[in-house]
């Protein structure tokens, strides 16, 4: 198989070839492989690789879901897998080796996918790009230097640069979606409760945090989900779920949706003149194929909520990085963790329960207010980022004139304006490459609906990559030109 044949497919496509026996789970690794080694170096979104899963696959130790043999990457932050090394990013954690699977590996596992390796993220993911100290900087495939997005950049940048079909990613705050902007892929954030964070927490980030995959199609995310929907031994809640397959629901059309679209700044971060026409663009579509479509945005105080998100992240932040010291026999100093995180550190330390139990009251005031915007609409259409991908150095975690008070507003607002407001909903939000900018960057659009209604984003999003497909955009940096 060559490269470019190899790239060509998502990994639905792969699998297929695998059921059919027109290729074998461990010539996908060895191809996989090579064009690991042909692209990486120059965009370092792959950390670590498994020879045992590599070169020394026993097929034998498949799954037998339906992506048996697919390629995939678990992302250095909550993708534990027993007897692995997770290092979160961070040199503090260097070296360590996870004592025990979570349950999102054992489902990925069960889907059939071959876990090849670990994907790049910042720092303790504490940041929209992938940037940091222990293993260098990821690019986005489409320029060198420029940042693939975060927190999830390794797994969507080695996604989109044909190494990998599909990659686990994380999203707290848009660290799924932002990386699916910057390199141009898919990225599907589930709604709160969709996939199981058990068994070593119950939620992650106080319910804004989620699990799932960044992909290069919406089917890849649909079948995916299907794998990975599956409540687990003790989660603390489940929420309602389609009788049909997602895969099966994917592939019809939804019709006549109540539509709000908006470009409006919701943290005070304007809008590239570009990305705010391909959202016009994007909603305009959607009225020729019968939808109710009309300018609408929910009312936010963006800034103030990120503020209150600050004292709900970092809350016993201190008490976790103490653990992992405990557990990797470093020592925490600034040699060991980044001068942002430091001061996060610093600040975690000293801070009373009174801060937390305000911001979560804030954060549950933001939730309604938001919430009411899909009383009017099924569906809210917007930029997924306010610009295309930037130079490294802007949201990076080096930076040494950040400080407690502008913290939010020099780290996160420039990536998390309209992402954001779906993990303080817990909603359904996914970004898809649907424009390029003149830059000669990707331009992330995103969907988003109700609670649970990931079966509605998932049908627009399908009826939209069939009028506006991407596959056939490669970037620079793809394995299908390393072929020769």
């Amino acid at each position: 198989m060559t490269l470019a044949e190899y790239a060509s497919h998502d990994a639905c496509g792969l699998a297929e070839l695998v059921r059919t026996r027109q290729v074998s789970p461990k010539e996908l690794a060895a191809t996989a492989a090579r064009a690991i080694d042909a692209v990486n170096p120059r965009v370092n979104a792959v950390v670590e690789t498994y020879p045992d899963r590599l070169a020394e696959l026993d097929e034998r130790t498949l799954g037998s879901g339906p992506f048996r043999g697919v390629p995939f990457l678990i992302k250095d932050f909550f993708g534990h897998e027993a007897g692995r090394r997770i290092e979160f990013g961070s040199r503090l954690c260097r070296g360590m080796v996870s004592q025990q699977d979570t349950y999102l590996v054992e489902m990925v596992r069960a889907a059939g996918v071959n876990i090849i390796g670990r994907s790049a993220a910042p720092e303790y993911s504490m940041s929209g790009t992938t940037e940091n100290a222990l293993y260098g900087n990821t690019s986005t495939p489409w320029r060198v230097g420029y940042s693939a997005g975060g927190s999830s950049g390794g797994a969507m940048a080695a996604v989109a640069a044909g190494m990998v079909p599909m990659a686990h990613g994380s999203d707290i705050a848009g660290s799924i979606r932002i990386p699916a902007s910057f390199c141009g892929g898919v990225g599907l954030k589930p709604s709160r409760g969709r996939v199981s964070l058990g068994p070593l927490q119950d939620e992650n980030g106080y319910g804004l945090g989620q699990n799932f995959v960044q992909t290069k199609s919406v089917r890849d995310a649909a079948a995916m989900l299907d794998c990975l929907s599956v409540p687990q031994v003790g989660d603390p809640f489940f929420i309602p779920k389609p009788s049909e397959s997602y895969a099966a629901l994917t592939s019809r059309r939804a019709a006549g949706l109540r539509i709000g679209w908006s470009t409006t700044p919701l943290m005070g971060v304007a809008v590239d003149a570009e990305v705010a026409q391909a959202v016009r663009d994007t909603a305009q579509l959607l009225e020729t194929m019968g939808h109710h479509v009309a300018e609408a945005s929910p009312a936010f105080d963006g800034s103030a909520a990120m503020r209150a998100m600050t004292d709900v992240w970092f809350f016993g932040f201190d008490l976790r990085l103490e653990g992992y010291a405990a557990r990797s026999g470093h020592r925490i100093g600034r040699d060991t963790i980044e001068p942002v995180v430091f001061t996060i550190y610093e600040h975690a330390r000293q801070m009373k329960s009174s801060q937390f139990v305000s911001a979560m009251a804030a954060i549950n005031t933001s939730r309604r207010q938001l919430a009411r915007f899909f009383t009017h609409y099924d569906v809210w259409l917007s930029p997924t980022t306010p610009r295309v991908a930037e130079r490294w150095g802007i949201y990076n975690l080096g930076r040494t004139d950040v400080t407690m008070e502008n913290l939010a507003d020099t780290i996160y607002r420039g990536t998390c304006q309209f992402t954001l407001p779906h993990n303080i909903m817990g909603t359904p939000a996914i970004s898809l490459p649907l424009a390029m900018h003149s830059a000669q960057l990707p331009i992330g659009i995103q969907i988003g609906a109700p609670h649970a209604q990931e079966h509605l984003v998932l049908q627009l999003a399908s009826a939209l990559e069939e009028a506006r497909p991407w596959s056939a955009r490669l970037p620079v940096a793809h394995a299908s030109r390393a072929d020769g």
